[in-house]
C-alpha cells in the first residue's frame, strides 16, 4: 500500500515584508503631503546646513587636543641625562668640565663628555646653520603659547640636525674647544661646570688645576648649540640651545640658574619620559680688587622641580560625537520644519487678507483661503 503524499503550501515571500508589517509607527500617504517652494527652500538650505555643522563637528573630533596635569613627582630612583654641546673660545688644554651633585660622589661617576679641539669662529655653512637655529629657538620661546599645540602634534624631536662639518679650515691653531656629549647623573639638585684647568678627584669633591694660567689665558665666550635633559621628545622646547654669549673681558662668571621639570608626554602612538626646564641668566666680571670675587667659568646650576607634568594627547568619546551628530541633525530638522510652518502661515495669512480687500469675499477662488460667509443680521 502506497503512502499518501501531503502537499504543504510554502510562504515565498520576502523576509523584508515581514518586518515591514512588525513597524508600527506612523506614515504619512503621498496624497496627503503638500510641498511648496518656501519649504524646498529651507530644504536645501537646512541640508547645506546640516552637511557644514557635521563636517566642522568631525574636524574638531579628529583634531585632539593636550592636557597638562600636575601631580607630585614619586618617582626617586630615575636617572637624569643630560646632553651637551658647547663650544668654548679656549683650547682644551686649558679647559675642564664636570658634575657636581648634592650628594657629592665622584665626579667621574656619572661619565665623561667628549673635547674636540677646534675653531670658535664658525665656517659659512655652519654659521647659516646657527644663525637659523638662534632665530628660530628665539621665535618658539617667544610664542610658545601661540603654537603649543603645533607643537605638541608635530612629529620632529628636534627641529634641526646636528651642526655640518666644516665647508673650510682656517690656516691657524685651534682656538676653541667643542665639548659634546651625554651624562647620566643622580636626580638631585646639581653643578655641571666647564671653567679653567684640568678637574683632580678629592674625597670630598674636587678642583681644577690652573696654576699655569694667566689672565690673558681666560675666555669664556661660549656658544652653546645643544642642551637638553633627558630623551628628545616633540613639543618640548629647549631655552639655552641657539645662545651665543661672546664678552671681551676673559675673567668672567657665567651662571645658568635652571628649574628642571620632569615631564611624562602620552600621545596616541607613543609614551616618553622625559624633561623640559626654564632658565635664568647672570653673568658678573670677576674683579677681586674691587670685591667681585668668584671663580670664572660657566656654571650650569640645576634643581629638580617636585612635581611632573603630564601632557596627554585626549579626544571625546566615541559616544559622544555621535550623540553629538545626532542632535546637530535633529535639531536642524525640528527648528526648520517650525520655521516653515511660522513662514507658511505668515504668507497665507497675508496673502488672503490682500485678496479679501482687492478682491472682495464673494469673488475668493484661492485653495488656501476659504471664502468667510456674510452674516445677515437677523431681528427678533
Amino acid at each position: 500500500m502506497e503512502s499518501e503524499k501531503v502537499t504543504m503550501l510554502r510562504y515565498r515571500g520576502s523576509k523584508l515584508s515581514r518586518m515591514k508589517k512588525i513597524d508600527i509607527f506612523p506614515k504619512i500617504e503621498e496624497t496627503f503631503k503638500e510641498t511648496s517652494s518656501v519649504g524646498g527652500t529651507f530644504s536645501i538650505f537646512s541640508f547645506l546646513l546640516i552637511i557644514w555643522l557635521v563636517y566642522s563637528e568631525i574636524n574638531y573630533y579628529l583634531d585632539s587636543k593636550f592636557v597638562f596635569k600636575f601631580s607630585p613627582d614619586t618617582d626617586y630612583d630615575a636617572k637624569l641625562k643630560i646632553n651637551v654641546d658647547i663650544t668654548v673660545a679656549m683650547p682644551c688644554s686649558n679647559l675642564g668640565a664636570d658634575t657636581l651633585d648634592s650628594t657629592h660622589q665622584n665626579a667621574y661617576k656619572f661619565g665623561s663628555l667628549e673635547e674636540e679641539d677646534t675653531w670658535f669662529e664658525l665656517a659659512p655653512n655652519q654659521q647659516i646653520h646657527f644663525d637659523n637655529k638662534k632665530h628660530f629657538n628665539s621665535y618658539l620661546r617667544e610664542e610658545y603659547h601661540a603654537i603649543k599645540d603645533l607643537l605638541w602634534k608635530s612629529s620632529f624631536s628636534t627641529m634641526f640636525a646636528d651642526m655640518p662639518e666644516r665647508s673650510s679650515h682656517p690656516d691657524r691653531p685651534y682656538d676653541a674647544c667643542r665639548i659634546y656629549g651625554s651624562l647620566i647623573l643622580n636626580k638631585v639638585s646639581g653643578n655641571f661646570h666647564i671653567t679653567a684647568g684640568k678637574s683632580l678627584n678629592l674625597p670630598r669633591g674636587h678642583i681644577h688645576i690652573s696654576t699655569f694660567m694667566s689672565e690673558r689665558d681666560y675666555n669664556f665666550t661660549h656658544r652653546i648649540n645643544k642642551f637638553s635633559f633627558g630623551d628628545l621628545s616633540p613639543g618640548i622646547v629647549h631655552p639655552l640651545e641657539g645662545d651665543e654669549l661672546i664678552t671681551n673681558n676673559g675673567m668672567t662668571l657665567y651662571n645658568y640658574f635652571i628649574e628642571v621639570v620632569p615631564t611624562n608626554v602620552k600621545t596616541f602612538l607613543t609614551s616618553v619620559n622625559t624633561y623640559q626646564y626654564s632658565v635664568k641668566e647672570l653673568n658678573r666680571p670677576i674683579d677681586h680688587d674691587k670685591g667681585s670675587h668668584g671663580m670664572p667659568g660657566i656654571f650650569f646650576k640645576y634643581d629638580m622641580s617636585a612635581l611632573k607634568v603630564t601632557v596627554s594627547q585626549e579626544r571625546d568619546h566615541l559616544g559622544m560625537f555621535l550623540a553629538k551628530l545626532c542632535s546637530i541633525i535633529g535639531g536642524i530638522y525640528v527648528c526648520s520644519g517650525l520655521l516653515n510652518n511660522f513662514v507658511q502661515f505668515c504668507y497665507t495669512f497675508i496673502m488672503c487678507n490682500w485678496d479679501l480687500q482687492s478682491v472682495g469675499k464673494n469673488d475668493v477662488q484661492s485653495s488656501d483661503c476659504k471664502p468667510i460667509p456674510d452674516v445677515v443680521p437677523v431681528s427678533l
